[in-house]
């Protein structure tokens, strides 16, 4: 076994049952994602189109390839036909363009709605309140294309466990309310992804079940 496997190894033993593991891979060579593949892991996490699209032609298809970085509108149409989930949804433009191309190849696609909880700035993600007033407005329940799966969010980046603990249990109550409010009779509702390697512990004991993991498995980037 080599240094990747024993560090992807090592991850899974923190992760609890019930818990997604999202090996996240970009920028990181085929190679080292049929390391991985080799000893079952079969979630990886990309973010850039262009990349995406060689690993995923050269790559076994059982593989499934969720997309964690912001994603452009003018992008989606070729990630359609194969990608498992999206995980960065943050506009209801994106949300209608994901649909419109699922439904050319007769998909539909899970996506998560990215929240804007970090006390930092991002220019991407909805804050809380503009989460509540989409749903709310209803027209996407006119998608019938894509799925809303869950929720996904970064805390900020800092040591201050205590502001990560807190946000992660902000991101865990909107969770709650919105699963109360529009998700109730849906089981599918029910991804709660947060947490990345720094962090990845503290987000499993403030309620996530879907961690993207990187760097502590295979190190750092390579650009």
């Amino acid at each position: 076994m080599n240094a990747i496997q024993t560090h992807l190894e090592s991850i899974r033993a923190t992760i609890p049952q019930g818990v997604e593991l999202v090996a996240v891979s970009k920028f990181h060579p085929i190679e080292e994602i049929k390391t991985c593949y080799e000893i079952g892991q079969r979630c990886f996490g990309e973010s850039h189109e262009q990349e995406l699209r060689i690993k995923q032609q050269e790559l076994p298809n059982d593989i499934a390839w969720h997309f964690i970085g912001h994603l452009q509108a003018n992008k989606v149409k070729y990630i359609a036909p194969y990608i498992s989930m999206i995980e960065a949804v943050d506009t209801y433009k994106l949300l209608k363009e994901i649909n419109k191309q699922a439904a050319k190849h007769n998909r539909v696609i899970d996506c998560l709605l990215e929240i804007h909880i970090a006390k930092e700035e991002t220019k991407y993600g909805f804050s809380p309140e503009s989460c509540r007033e989409l749903l709310a407005g209803g027209e996407w329940k006119e998608l019938k294309s894509v799925r809303l799966r869950g929720l996904m969010c970064m805390a900020t980046n800092t040591d201050n466990t205590s502001q990560i603990r807190s946000e992660f249990q902000l991101a865990l109550q909107l969770f709650k309310e919105l699963k109360s409010a529009y998700f109730s009779g849906e089981d599918y509702f029910n991804v709660k992804s947060w947490g990345m390697t720094h962090d990845y512990k503290f987000a499993i004991e403030e309620g996530s079940n879907h961690v993207r993991v990187g760097t502590a498995i295979f190190g750092a980037r390579t650009y």
